[in-house]
């Protein structure tokens, strides 16, 4: 039994707190967050939430930020005065995720194709790189003419340091190999000569399409990355019960990938509304302030085609 010590209650909803998130925060001052015993959300700014984190304390970090775009997530709109404010801000919340990291921790970042390059010499110097993804994926059908329309966006898988161990279960990511799957061909290197092998670990490319409005997986979200991208970061980089962090959680895409992988997940995220999808999403309740949580699904832009426009 535990004793009155042992027990963590939070304030704004008078239920028990699993001493696995608990024992992550130094303190919860003024935190608005719901939990269940697999998943936490947080409705605030990730700079000041991870402030209240403890250091090494998670095992792996999904981080898709806002890109200085003019994206429109509701209460905050994604633009900067200046490209230095965007990257000084940036290396800001990179430098509080590497402290709660955990030293035998990943954490994985994307950020428009113009800036990734700032912070790439960033981390470099700062901490260590062990790969450079690209993410690829199918046109929407509108492309510039005046120049090559982008169709990737770029992911850094970083740690602490070079001599850091780190978690890559790539037998459990492993994707088919076509040159030995499909053409069946004959390794004459190998002694008795047999067949290429079918399955092969990934490349630093990686194929995945979007998500569209269709997707059963699809959410009110202007930026929602697909499911797919992240079965393949949490498997190859943390272990079931690993606490799994997205700061930046938008549609809850993470939290909802590592919950069903058996992880646990914390997500944080400064539009309410979206906090609210991490509620549902997660499990965590399907009310929330005596609002039901439903999924109601809306087109991300109002945009016409250059045909109804016209």
């Amino acid at each position: 039994m535990k004793t009155a010590s042992q027990l963590s209650f939070n304030l704004n909803t008078q239920k028990e707190m699993p001493l696995v998130f608990d024992n992550i925060f130094n303190n919860k001052d003024g935190v608005i967050e719901e939990h269940n015993n697999n998943s936490m959300v947080i409705c605030g700014d990730c700079i000041n939430i991870l402030k209240k984190m403890k250091n090494n304390s998670v095992k792996l970090i999904f981080a898709d930020a806002p890109y200085n775009i003019g994206k429109d997530f509701g209460n905050n709109q994604d633009k900067w005065e200046n490209k230095e404010e965007y990257i000084k801000w940036c290396k800001q919340w990179i430098d509080e995720c590497m402290r709660v990291l955990k030293d035998d921790g990943t954490m994985y970042f994307m950020t428009a194709t113009q800036y990734m390059s700032y912070l790439d010499i960033y981390v470099s110097e700062k901490y260590n790189v062990l790969c450079r993804i690209v993410w690829t994926y199918d046109s929407s059908g509108v492309q510039s003419k005046k120049i090559y329309g982008s169709l990737y966006e770029p992911i850094l898988m970083i740690n602490k340091n070079q001599n850091a161990v780190y978690t890559f279960n790539y037998q459990d990511i492993m994707v088919e190999a076509k040159t030995g799957a499909t053409r069946k061909l004959i390794d004459y290197r190998k002694d008795p000569p047999q067949p290429y092998n079918t399955e092969k670990v990934p490349g630093n490319v990686w194929n995945f399409n979007r998500v569209r409005f269709k997707m059963k997986e699809y959410e009110n979200h202007p930026t929602q990355k697909p499911e797919v991208l992240l079965e393949r970061i949490i498997k190859a980089s943390s272990n079931i019960n690993d606490i799994i962090l997205d700061p930046f959680s938008g549609s809850f895409t993470t939290s909802s990938v590592a919950v069903r992988l058996e992880r646990k997940a914390i997500g944080i995220d400064l539009n309410e509304e979206y906090f609210e999808i991490g509620i549902r999403r997660t499990g965590i309740a399907n009310e929330y302030k005596g609002k039901t949580l439903i999924k109601e699904k809306v087109r991300k832009t109002c945009a016409k085609s250059k045909y109804v426009r016209g």
